[in-house]
C-alpha cells in the first residue's frame, strides 16, 4: 500500500510541474489557475512522500518519488511542451526507469 501511494504522490510531483510550465505559458487569470494547482499539487505530492516514509525506508521513497517526477516531467515536457525526443534523451530516461525499479526490488 505504501508503494501505491509512493506512486501517487510521485505523479503528483508530475502534476506540480506541469502546472508551472502550464502557467508560465498563461497569461491573466488562467495563469493564477495554474499556480493554484501547482501548490495544491505540491501539497498533495509532499503528504503522500511523507506518508509512504512513516514505512518505506526515506533514502529509497525520495528517490523513487524524485525518479517518477523526473521521468513523467521529461515526458509530459516531450508531449505538451514541445521538447526533444531524441535517442539519448529516451535512453537516459530508460537507464532511470530501469533504477527506480531496481530500488524497489531490493526495498523490503
Amino acid at each position: 500500500m505504501h508503494w501505491i501511494i509512493l506512486i501517487i504522490g510521485g505523479l503528483f510531483e508530475v502534476g506540480f510541474t506541469f502546472c508551472l510550465g502550464k502557467a508560465k505559458e498563461a497569461t491573466g487569470m488562467s495563469s493564477y489557475l495554474w499556480i493554484a494547482g501547482f501548490f495544491i499539487s505540491l501539497t498533495v505530492s509532499m503528504y503522500l512522500l511523507y506518508r509512504a516514509t512513516l514505512v518505506l525506508p526515506m533514502g529509497t521513497a525520495y528517490a523513487v518519488w524524485t525518479g517518477i517526477g523526473a521521468v513523467g516531467t521529461v515526458l509530459m515536457g516531450i508531449l505538451f511542451f514541445k521538447e526533444p525526443a531524441d535517442f539519448w534523451r529516451l535512453f537516459f530516461i530508460t537507464t532511470l526507469v530501469a533504477s527506480i525499479v531496481g530500488l524497489k526490488f531490493v526495498s523490503n
